[in-house]
């Protein structure tokens, strides 16, 4: 896969972009905050449209039930908040007033995992991508660059049905050319690979995944990257057809192993008669806590050395 060597965006940048430009041919776009425009950069979607932004306040829940509301008088509304609060705060709300009514809400879920890096513990999800594939129809993403984001973002205006879109806020490199096409249901291979398969969800993931294959690489080891993008509806297909070519698969997610891409991993190729080897990576029954997010990483076995290590362990 071609790619913009170490260029970086960030992820809040390519978010705000996007649903600001969409708005400007879309009147029914509104974006909905609980307090957290710095931090998620919709300042510039306010400026650019002040009577389509509603900042609600330190109110989670009461945000999903106005964007339910906004939702059912025909506008598209994204509501946005750090993942920890979109996962767990609002989960009733979001769960009745938006997803089982069948209206059009999308949630935004930030600085999933270790990203929430200094916020620490009480400001980590890890459990977000587990409650939210239990949600009946919903389509749960999350994109890996800053290319994914926006196209992805634009594909979930367009979709009738709730959304949960999770990404970091911070600056992340570019995985993918500006003319890169996405559609949810549809994995991306970012390397081939003989021996072994990385399967990711997420930036974190997948550029520590390359980073892995790198060093196995070093070791003789032929090992390949598919970047999942989408959980629900996940591509299937995909991730038998990478089990079909090689001897050893690994989940890697930043957030528990249950319940989220490793469970979902796992359901596939149990179904679908995998015979390699299998393994999940990911936080193991924890909770989150204070660091930078390379150390974080590391504590809780998400960096490329143990991802390496996992996968030479398999083989």
């Amino acid at each position: 896969m071609e790619t913009k060597d170490m260029e970086t965006k960030e992820m809040r940048t390519a978010y705000v972009e996007t649903i600001t430009a969409l708005a400007e041919k879309n009147p029914n776009i509104v974006v909905l905050e609980a307090d957290l425009m710095s931090c998620t950069g919709t300042g510039v979607f306010k400026k650019a449209y002040p009577d389509r932004f509603i900042n609600v306040g330190i109110a989670e829940a009461n945000m999903i039930g106005i964007a339910a509301g906004l939702s059912a008088v025909g506008k598209i509304p994204f509501a946005a908040s750090f993942g920890s609060f979109s996962g767990r705060r609002v989960y009733d709300q979001f769960f009745l007033s938006a997803n089982y009514a069948r209206l059009n809400v999308k949630l935004i879920g930030t600085d999933p995992g270790v990203t929430a890096a200094y916020n620490g513990g009480t400001h980590m999800p890890f459990e977000d991508l587990a409650l939210m594939r239990a949600v009946p129809k919903l389509t749960v993403i999350e994109p890996s660059d800053p290319v994914s984001c926006g196209a992805l973002v634009k594909a979930a205006a367009e979709l009738y049905g709730c959304v949960y879109l999770r990404i970091p806020r911070k600056a992340v490199p570019y995985l993918y050319p500006p003319e890169e096409k996405f559609a949810f249901g549809k994995a991306k291979v970012l390397k081939p690979g003989k021996d072994a398969g990385l399967i990711t969800l997420g930036s974190l993931m997948a550029n520590n995944a390359l980073k892995a294959c790198e060093i196995l690489a070093g070791q003789g080891i032929d090992a390949g990257v598919l970047d999942i993008l989408t959980l629900k509806p996940i591509d299937k297909e995909a991730i038998l057809t990478l089990g079909s070519k090689v001897k050893a698969l690994i989940s890697a997610e930043n957030h528990q192993i249950d319940g989220g891409l490793g469970s979902a991993v796992a359901e596939i190729l149990a179904e679908g008669g995998f015979k390699g080897k299998f393994a999940r990576v990911g936080i193991r029954d924890e909770f989150g806590e204070v660091g930078t997010q390379d150390y974080l990483a590391k504590r809780f076995g998400l960096d490329p050395e143990t991802l390496a290590a996992q996968v030479k362990k398999l083989l």
